[in-house]
């Protein structure tokens, strides 16, 4: 019995991840983009119609940026090419299976499944999306394909309701592209300590991998190690008076969401009250009055 046949509308890095993915398991992909572009093989790009390209598809995965999901959408329903018994899904994170109302009349089942994974390289995709997550929304039809292709995929769905979506996004964002950009002020910090920019670029990412592994073990709270998970307001204070306004400002915004943790790790109501007494302290440095 061979695979159903989907359609990768969308050549990014996650559209030609998944398309790579499908094929180690046996899909037959066919993979379009609007414009040419190279592709990893043995994924060819589709030189065809959108028509042509979704005649036959079972599933449909939307691949593209989120503001052209429902222009695509759109198009296909002006077409005609969309039957009752297909399966349309997007990979936004955001959107939700709404991005996809100009297909109603045809009765499609429509949702969204969005990877809880970054692909930098399609090429290793498959095995970076073993194992993770993926919030998946829609109609029931279109959840029970969308956990089809998760278990394909050997990743763990999560169905999300609509309208969670920004939240849960939010979140994905917060760990996927707001952990880089603290490491990034980090390996700023460390320089202007006098590291060198070769060792500074590398100088806490053990440390994060660390983390990391504690994570995964223990969950945040019980990973949670540190000044503000020790109570220790003289490092909290010194390390306040060593940065400037803007660095301030971010070390005390999570500084706080760290005493929320470090509470329900066990540090007591004083010390936590102290904590963020300190946080909230209008400090005189050298650089500025917060």
């Amino acid at each position: 019995m061979s695979q159903p046949r989907v359609t990768i509308i969308g050549a990014g890095r996650m559209g030609q991840g998944l398309g790579l993915a499908l094929k180690r398991r046996g899909y037959r992909v066919l993979l379009l983009n609007r414009s040419p572009r190279d592709v990893v093989p043995p994924l060819i790009l589709h030189q065809g119609s959108l028509s042509e390209a979704t005649a036959g598809a079972e599933l449909i995965l939307i691949a593209t940026p989120d503001d052209a999901i429902e222009e695509v959408a759109a198009e296909l329903a002006a077409r005609g090419d969309i039957s009752h018994d297909q399966v349309i899904l997007h990979l936004s994170g955001l959107l939700d299976r709404r991005a996809l109302q100009p297909l109603d009349p045809s009765g499609a089942a429509c949702g969204s499944f969005h990877p809880v994974q970054t692909v930098a390289d399609s090429g290793s995709a498959a095995e970076r999306l073993k194992g993770a997550y993926v919030g998946i929304e829609g109609d029931e039809r279109a959840l029970v394909a969308a956990e089809r292709l998760a278990n394909t995929l050997r990743m763990v769905p999560v169905r999300i309701p609509a309208d969670a979506k920004p939240a849960y996004h939010a979140g994905a964002s917060l760990v996927a592209n707001y952990t880089i950009a603290l490491v990034g002020v980090a390996e700023r910090l460390a320089r202007s300590a006098g590291v060198s920019p070769e060792v500074a670029a590398k100088l806490y990412l053990p440390l994060l991998g660390g983390a990391v592994a504690n994570l995964t073990a223990m969950g945040p709270a019980a990973s949670l190690t540190g000044a503000v998970r020790r109570g220790d307001v003289q490092t909290i204070r010194a390390h306040l008076q060593a940065l400037g306004p803007e660095d301030r400002e971010l070390y005390r915004a999570v500084g706080r969401a760290a005493v929320v943790l470090a509470t329900e790790a066990g540090l007591d109501s004083a010390s936590a009250a102290r904590v963020n007494a300190v946080l909230d302290e209008a400090l005189i440095s050298g650089n500025a009055t917060a």
